[in-house]
């Protein structure tokens, strides 16, 4: 299986990475930058208005002398590492106190106080008298309410620039730091969800190619854990749906080959005269019983693939259990005289009412019934009994025959399912019987119970809906 998902993420991260780099080595550090040369050209202006306001006033009312102004403006400059010019109202500069490699002009042209405008400072060259970007300020000299002249301070962007340095490499080392944690949350995703996953992906393969012996090998407790879990339960039902399908067919098949080689040799024998006409009879007797079970297993799996297919619907009404008891077993009288089986009723006064679907419970106490004289012995008696409880009705049907081996008693409501011991005793059942007796039962929502002794008998009790009156 290709790592597509693997080299997604992996392509993922990498592309994270180059963005984060990306966005902070343009945006982040011009708007640092902007940030600091804003705080910068509000620290000049407020010195440049002090300085306006405070001192260079004095010069234009011949207090200070121009040495005093140029010595005031020389340690500024020191103090701001900036430019200081000092002009007239016309721009004409008056002295000024410039910084290392920078000179300053006699007339300041196309000089306009205005074009700061309400910005608090402008950036560039100012006007091409600096080689390097500079942030500019101006504040008004004002004397006697006149304005006399302005100061303006020129600071290089240079500085802020190594100012912006130090701030950059500390978001740097935390874009590091942020990057080395995701990586974390890449190698967790590796190991906690690419790995588990692949491994279920591979299990869904192998059960595609029918392996569903193939176990997923995680076992940790969260979704992951969980998932894989529910595939091994799928697996192993469906392993277990199989085996039983395989077994069904090979009962099938087991069951369909006996009576049709029998029928196939008969035939045959007659056709080609082995068998003369005057035993024709016998053996026509000996297919006809043939037929007669492959009839009695055709049906039996269709009433079993009504359960399956879910189609069964149960035709509820209200009976009277009894009666149908009554006529149940009556229909047993040819079969039961030859043997000398008596069938003894246990029932109650008056009626019993049931809801329930009445020919499915004919057919399970037929089932139940037949089942009962076939393991029972010659001069024996069957007992059926109807009891009430609350709003439940229990019928139960009780033989004195050889009993089921206790190793056998929770084995007898599979399908296809008989018992050595009846094996020799009946070769006529298709081992269907009690598979459809307990889905009918609980297609009814009801319970259906055995009671069994080895060499003493066996009673079946089962439960329907009453109907108070």
């Amino acid at each position: 299986m290709k790592s597509i998902l693997h080299l997604k993420f992996i392509a993922l991260y990498i592309i994270f990475g180059f963005l984060c780099i990306f966005t902070t080595a343009t945006l982040t550090t011009q708007l640092v930058t902007n940030r600091l040369m804003e705080d910068s050209s509000r620290t000049l202006y407020k010195e440049a208005t002090l300085i306006a306001g405070d001192y260079l006033p004095s010069y234009f009312s011949d207090d200070s002398s121009l040495y005093a102004v140029q010595s005031q403006l020389a340690a500024m400059r020191l103090y701001l590492e900036s430019s200081l010019w000092f002009v007239d109202a016309s721009g004409t500069m008056i002295t000024s106190s410039n910084m290392e490699n920078t000179s300053s002009p006699d007339v300041i042209e196309d000089f306009d106080p205005a074009e700061i405008g309400g910005n608090q400072y402008i950036s560039g060259t100012y006007h091409g008298y600096f080689d390097e970007e500079v942030i500019t300020v101006m504040a008004p000299v004002t004397e006697g309410f006149t304005t006399k002249g302005y100061l303006l301070i020129h600071s290089p962007v240079s500085g802020i620039e190594e100012r912006c340095r130090p701030i950059m490499l500390t978001i740097y080392i935390s874009l590091g730091v942020v990057f080395l944690l995701s990586f974390i949350f890449l190698l967790g995703f590796q190991f906690f969800v690419y790995r588990p996953l692949r491994k279920i992906s591979e299990a869904a393969q192998q059960y595609a190619m029918g392996n569903l012996n193939y176990e997923i090998p995680v076992y940790t407790h969260d979704e992951m854990g969980y998932l894989s879990a529910s595939l091994n339960y799928m697996a192993a039902q469906l392993k277990d749906m199989d085996d039983y399908q395989k077994k069904i067919v090979a009962n099938v098949s087991h069951d369909f080959r006996s009576p049709l080689t029998s029928i196939k040799g008969y035939v045959e024998a007659m056709a080609d005269g082995t068998i003369p006409p005057e035993l024709y009879s016998k053996y026509l007797n000996i297919i006809l019983f043939e037929t007669e079970r492959l009839t009695d297993l055709t049906g039996d799996l269709l009433t079993l693939n009504e359960f399956d297919t879910k189609e069964l619907m149960l035709d509820k009404t209200e009976f009277d259990i009894q009666e149908v008891i009554k006529g149940t077993a009556a229909s047993f009288e040819a079969v039961c005289t030859p043997k000398h089986i008596s069938i003894e009723l246990l029932l109650m006064p008056g009626s019993v009412i049931v809801y329930a679907d009445k020919r499915k419970i004919q057919q399970v106490l037929y089932n139940l019934i037949d089942n009962a004289i076939k393991f029972s012995e010659n001069e024996s008696s069957i007992t059926i009994e109807v009891s009430v409880k609350n709003e439940k009705t229990f019928v139960s049907v009780k033989d004195h025959g050889m009993g089921i081996p206790r190793g056998e008693v929770n084995k007898i409501w599979e399908r296809f399912y008989k018992s050595d011991l009846s094996r020799g005793k009946d070769k006529k059942g298709t081992g269907l019987g009690l598979s459809i007796v307990k889905e009918i039962i609980q297609a009814h929502d009801e319970h259906v119970n055995v009671i069994s002794t080895e060499g003493v008998g066996t009673e079946f009790i089962f439960s329907l809906s009453r109907v108070l009156q």
